[in-house]
């Protein structure tokens, strides 16, 4: 039988890069060993199910955009996911928003939330031999328009959160229990303030005293994990936020928790590629919110850019695949929201496989040997290597369309399903 032209390509690739120490195939192995965990969010600009005129609203977040195709019921969304994951090559996860659960046409407040909420997403998930993550939903709510959740003065309005959070880590648990993976909880909160206020110690010791209340429950590690994110700013919070990276850094790292680094939370000129090795010194594990600013805080969609190879090859480096979970995080109503899923998971992918398949040993030696110059050289080499056709056989060992051709599969869901939706109207 004649090989086809991916295949003779990859053959080539693969005595290229063998002639250099790498084994493409071993980087395939790895690579198909990772789960990237897809945001919900991006499919409906992130409404959730609470009610049906529900819009994104407070806490320093904003989409743009009207495309058509936006998913209205917790059906379409899944639905715009099984393609998404149908052109993603490797075995992945859904990361879920608490707002997101069936409430069967009836308001539930975010306090009374709870595991049966999620069945519908748990059978799917099942179906799909998906797993599944979650996160609180600590913003787009009236006693979050103060701008304060954990850390609001009124003890009142953080008691209902603190019972928000800790009915989202019983879901988690669920949910880990029932699909047989440690579901992660990731807790996010909008609070801070537009100006600079008086006592910045006092509103952290609040969100301190909080946590610790949460936290008073504890779970099985084989059910789930909880995660911390902080960011620099948000639109609201321009002057300070509670949740910083230091207050969460001190936090995870005295109480056994995950830190969560999203790419789009820390300032533009900020390497977070550097902190994965100093953070991993001392916290049992690391996980990242893949995003894209410009020019500020903007999540827009990942893609293959030097911020994404910088982190993804220190984690390769660090041999910390096992330590730091991967997710997306990110919402454009400007474009193909199913593509936009397809465009960031591929980037991430590819991010890695990259990584994987940098001379590693000749990069250790130089660097040992203080050769610089040759060091510089070898990285710079490695960019003419074929790349693309490792990631093509990627693509074909794990069944989705190779090079462009999901793009096909991604015009042919927005003429069929998606433009049949209309435009979103928030």
């Amino acid at each position: 039988m004649t090989a086809s032209k991916p295949e003779k390509l990859y053959e080539q690739a693969r005595e290229i890069y063998a002639a250099s120490g790498i084994d493409t195939d071993a980087a395939l192995r790895t690579l198909k060993s990772v789960s990237l965990s897809l945001h919900c969010w991006q499919g409906d600009d992130v409404g959730g199910f609470e009610r049906p005129d529900a819009a994104l609203s407070g806490g320093g977040l904003q989409v743009t955009g009207r495309h058509p195709g936006k998913a209205r019921t917790a059906d379409e969304l899944r639905s715009d996911l099984g393609k998404a994951f149908s052109l993603i090559p490797g075995s992945h996860r859904l990361n879920l928003h608490a707002i997101y659960g069936e409430f069967g046409g009836r308001l539930v407040d975010r306090d009374k939330i709870r595991p049966e909420h999620f069945r519908g997403w748990v059978a799917w998930a099942r179906e799909k031999g998906l797993k599944l993550d979650f996160n609180a939903t600590c913003f787009s709510h009236p006693l979050a328009d103060a701008g304060f959740t954990l850390s609001h003065p009124d003890r009142a309005v953080r008691k209902f959160w603190i019972e928000h959070v800790k009915a989202c880590r019983k879901i988690s648990a669920a949910l880990g229990r029932e699909l047989k993976s440690p579901c992660l909880h990731n807790l996010w909160i909008p609070d801070g303030s537009k100006e600079v206020p008086v006592d910045r110690g006092a509103v952290r010791a609040l969100l301190k005293e909080s946590l610790d209340e949460i936290f008073t429950v504890e779970y099985s590690p084989l059910q789930m994990r909880d995660s911390l994110e902080s960011k620099l700013f948000g639109i609201g919070s321009e002057s300070f936020v509670v949740g910083s990276h230091e207050f969460y850094l001190g936090y995870a790292l005295t109480r056994g928790k995950l830190l969560c680094l999203d790419l789009g939370h820390f300032h533009p000129t900020e390497s977070l590629a550097d902190k994965i090795s100093a953070i991993l010194l001392f916290a049992p594990g690391l996980v990242f919110h893949l995003s894209r600013g410009v020019r500020w805080d903007s999540d827009h969609v990942v893609v293959l850019n030097d911020e994404v190879l910088a982190v993804t090859e220190e984690i390769v480096r660090a041999k910390a695949l096992d330590r730091v979970r991967l997710a997306l995080d990110y919402f454009d109503a400007s474009l193909n929201r199913v593509g936009a899923w397809v465009i960031g998971a591929r980037a991430a992918l590819q991010g890695l496989l990259y990584a994987l398949l940098l001379p590693e040993s000749g990069l250790r030696e130089a660097e040992a040997e203080g050769d610089g110059f040759l060091r510089l050289a070898l990285r710079e080499e490695a960019r003419l290597r074929p790349f693309g056709a490792v990631w093509d056989r990627f693509c074909l060992e794990t069944e989705v369309p190779t090079g462009s051709r999901w793009l096909d599969e991604i015009a042919r869901y927005e003429r069929e399903i998606l433009s049949a939706r209309g435009p979103a109207t928030s």
